[in-house]
């Protein structure tokens, strides 16, 4: 009996010992990892709320007191937020619907349809993604300048209609892991490849496709230099440009600041979440094939 009372404590010993090394510890790095992550956010936040005074208090007073609930007004009223918004859901937005429709198309090209040279335009396409955007900047201006379309919303509406090199290979990936026998069953069926592309492809390809759209509305969202550079006209700013006009006409008032900064956070934490789940699958199923 009590040979066998040893050897379930042993047992036990094992099993958590495993439990720790494979479950609470990763978890316990993640956290922390979270935690220091999320407290500049949290800081913001905070900060958004706080009276002048309070902001460089020390030791940090991270619960405000009190809450001053009116310096979000005070910042939406201080610039025109309304006009920042739509300019940047503009600059957001309509380049989802172009990097979806454009990349996937490329990319359905590239992995599921055999024409000769696909491999190495493929490689030559993939290849400027190590091209960095300084580089390209002054020619593509040029080239705008030259069509008499800056401080217009084009240089940056027109270009996601191409797609883009990351986009195609990374929807490339997703398309070989499915199964070519599914798209020859409707070729044997008389479809036609659009057809394929648009009714079979596409819808197996939610989980990317959310993430090429995150990625792409991330990127208008967060854009400074490219507003900065082709926008001349106050009225067309979007919110990171706004933004930074308002630091210099408010420059020693961070709570307005921050309560600003707050309101342009906000969409794209909703964006991650509502498609968390899928751009999660997305990135995991990538990889595979």
């Amino acid at each position: 009996m009590r040979n066998i009372m040893i050897m379930i404590k042993e047992k036990i010993r094992k099993i958590n010992m495993k439990t720790i090394r494979k479950v609470i510890l990763p978890h316990a790095v993640l956290i922390l990892f979270g935690i220091v992550f999320f407290i500049p956010f949290l800081w913001m936040l905070t900060t958004s709320f706080k009276t002048p005074a309070n902001i460089f208090k020390f030791p940090p007073q991270w619960i405000p007191k009190p809450f001053m609930w009116q310096n979000y007004m005070k910042a939406y009223t201080s610039i025109p937020f309304m006009t920042y918004l739509r300019n940047t859901i503009i600059l957001a937005v309509t380049p989802v619907f172009g990097q979806v429709f454009a990349s996937a198309l490329v990319a359905y090209s590239f992995s599921k349809i055999p024409w000769k040279g696909s491999k190495i335009l493929f490689g030559i396409a993939l290849s400027t993604v190590m091209l960095p955007g300084q580089v390209t900047m002054i020619p593509i201006y040029i080239i705008w300048a030259k069509l008499g379309l800056i401080n217009t919303f084009t240089p940056f509406i027109v270009p996601s209609f191409f797609g883009s090199a990351y986009n195609i290979f990374l929807i490339r990936q997703f398309f070989m892991t499915i199964p070519d026998n599914l798209l020859d069953s409707a070729r044997i069926d008389g479809a036609s490849e659009f057809t394929i592309f648009y009714k079979i492809m596409l819808p197996l390809s939610k989980p990317v496709l959310t993430t090429v759209a995150l990625f792409t509305f991330i990127g208008g969202w967060n854009d400074f230099m490219g507003p900065l550079i082709y926008l001349t006209d106050g009225s067309k700013y979007p919110l990171s440009v706004g933004l930074q006009a308002f630091l210099y006409q408010h420059s020693q008032q961070w709570e307005l600041l921050m309560a600003a900064s707050v309101l342009f956070t906000i969409p794209m934490i909703i964006a991650f979440f509502v498609g968390q789940k899928q751009f999660i699958q997305g990135i995991v199923m990538t990889g595979f094939k």
